[in-house]
């Protein structure tokens, strides 16, 4: 993190962010801090540098926590920790801090290049505007990222790094608009128009492709195999993409299923039956492959669980995607994908997978892509069928009282009283999940340990306190709300009382935070079983290679 010093003898009326035990800063001057206080600051602050170098953020959140306390009037501690917090997805407070940092000094646009600590390397650092400019563009409002960076290349007119991301940002703009003008002229349905086009001959698999091959029934379609499922497992490995026409077979495939299911899908685990439930795994595809070999490919006796977020990030996502969707074709009812956040347009545009889709596959694929996760349902429950050994005085059971397990990308809602019929009846296919309503609750929101309600850290959705996931569960009978959407470092945590358990399935996310991946096993009697993995060496590419916009040369 930046190791200069910025101070400023007086700040704009301001209050700090409620959820900061900062003081406020809008009285104070130079003289209201003391040498002594300045000190301990810049002390901390080194320790908060090397908690950052370390890929412990939220250890370098606390630090520069502690430095602002001491002294905000420095912008420095402001943006590092905006920063820090830009690397633990809380965009939503990261606009918050980069904006106080601006008002502290409204010129720190300082010095744009910056040795990274401990290895003497040069990469961009995130200042104050910078900051602000990137978490915009991560909770996707590129139109309000125009404006910082359009002030820092005021103020330096000579980086030529900023001009680009503006330029670029500035472009994804217009296609912006210009996308949703196509949208309300309206568009054929991408999987009519992918049938009416294999019907004319315009899809046809290649002479020269000499990868696996799809088998095909008694009545001339093809059909999935395990054995095709393992031979495109070892071509994707081989760095190699399927012929179009096959990728749109999966696709079709695994639609076909998606469909006929309703936004909240019931899956009863019968005697001797077992699901693991799988978190984020964002195109991780080495990660996910080991992932696999751990919990096993979903058979008579055994599902898989995708909850959320299998693209975006990791440069691996169509893999990962066509290999999940493979699965769901052969096995519909013992494989099962909620969507996620990252399953959307907006996200897609932003996050790398639909610059991939199109990369390997073409803009129909990518559109192929983009409908049939509008028809991914929105989230699962997870019933026993035997009655539980295991129970405390304070287990919330089902009517038939047995235990059960709703399992959803995000968390729970903005209002009380929603109940499992309200959800099962969410209208989903064909919309995107928008930034408020009960789709987007679904996607969205986190758990927070204060009661009640509160903001959400990510500058969309809310925070949901454990007051209100015991009302939500004991008014639905739910046993506990199994939920990813946020990184663990133990690659799941139990939280709310046990009322709500979060479960992320990419370790070492995006190559930097160092965190484990876990799955729980859930079985006929409701036990929960939680089982750990370490990250697993892939190919030399980086996260997000496939972003637009220059999204990721700001984040890495």
């Amino acid at each position: 993190m930046d190791d200069s010093s910025s101070t400023s003898s007086s700040a704009p009326a301001s209050t700090v962010p409620s959820s900061l035990p900062s003081p406020e800063i809008q009285t104070l001057s130079l003289g209201d801090v003391t040498d002594e206080d300045r000190a301990k600051a810049a002390k901390i602050k080194t320790e908060a540098n090397q908690a950052f170098a370390s890929h412990n953020f939220v250890e370098a959140v606390r630090l520069y926590t502690q430095a602002i306390e001491l002294n905000p009037l420095d912008a420095t501690y402001w943006c590092n920790r905006a920063a820090a917090r830009t690397k633990l997805e809380e965009y939503g407070f990261a606009l918050l801090d980069a904006s106080k940092a601006i008002e502290v000094d409204p010129k720190y646009a300082k010095a744009f290049y910056r040795y990274v600590i401990g290895c003497g390397c040069k990469q961009p650092k995130l200042s104050a505007r910078i900051s602000r400019a990137t978490c915009y563009l991560q909770i996707v409002k590129p139109q309000l990222a125009v404006a910082d960076f359009k002030r820092v290349v005021a103020l330096e007119p000579r980086n030529t790094v900023v001009q680009s991301q503006l330029t670029a940002t500035q472009k994804l703009v217009r296609r912006i608009e210009f996308e949703k003008a196509i949208e309300v002229e309206g568009e054929k349905d991408p999987v009519e128009r992918c049938h009416e086009i294999i019907a004319e001959g315009g899809c046809e698999v290649e002479k020269a492709y000499a990868g696996p091959q799809l088998s095909t029934g008694d009545d001339g379609k093809y059909v999935m195999t395990e054995e095709f499922i393992k031979g495109m497992i070892e071509w994707f490995k081989a760095g190699k993409n399927l012929p179009r026409r096959y990728a749109w077979e999966v696709i079709l495939g695994a639609y076909s299923h998606f469909v006929k299911e309703e936004s909240l899908v019931d899956l009863e685990l019968q005697e001797g039956v077992t699901c693991d439930v799988i978190g984020d795994v964002h195109g991780q595809f080495y990660d996910l492959l080991n992932l696999y070999s751990l919990t096993g490919t979903p058979t008579e006796n055994h599902c898989l669980l995708m909850n959320g977020d299998l693209v975006d990030r990791g440069s691996w996502s169509v893999e990962v995607i066509l290999t999940a969707f493979a699965y769901k074709w052969l096995y519909p009812t013992r494989m099962f994908i909620n969507r996620g956040n990252h399953e959307a347009k907006d996200m897609n545009r932003t996050y790398g997978f639909e610059g991939e889709a199109k990369h390997k596959h073409g803009e129909q694929t990518y559109k192929l892509f983009a409908h049939v996760f509008t028809t991914l349902p929105l989230a699962t429950l997870v019933s026993a069928t035997k009655a539980p050994t295991k129970t405390s005085t304070t287990t919330i059971l089902s009517p038939k009282g047995l235990k059960r397990y709703f399992v959803v990308h995000g968390g729970l809602f903005s209002k009380d009283g929603v109940t499992l019929d309200e959800v099962r009846k969410i209208p989903r296919i064909g919309r995107q999940p928008g930034q408020d309503g009960l789709m987007s609750d679904l996607l969205w929101t986190d758990p927070q340990t204060l009661p009640g309600r509160g903001p959400s850290k990510r500058g969309v959705g809310i925070a949901f306190g454990p007051d209100i996931t015991k009302k939500w569960c004991s008014l639905n009978g739910i046993t506990c709300i199994i939920r990813s959407h946020e990184v663990r470092q133990d690659g799941y945590a139990v939280e709310h009382d046990g009322l709500c358990t979060t479960v992320f399935s990419a370790p070492n996310y995006v190559d930097q935070v160092g965190n484990k991946g876990a799955f729980i096993r859930i079985d006929a009697e409701g036990e929960q079983k939680y089982f750990q993995f370490e990250a697993t060496p892939h190919p030399p590419m980086k996260p997000m290679a496939y972003a637009q916009g220059g999204l990721a040369s700001l984040m890495m």
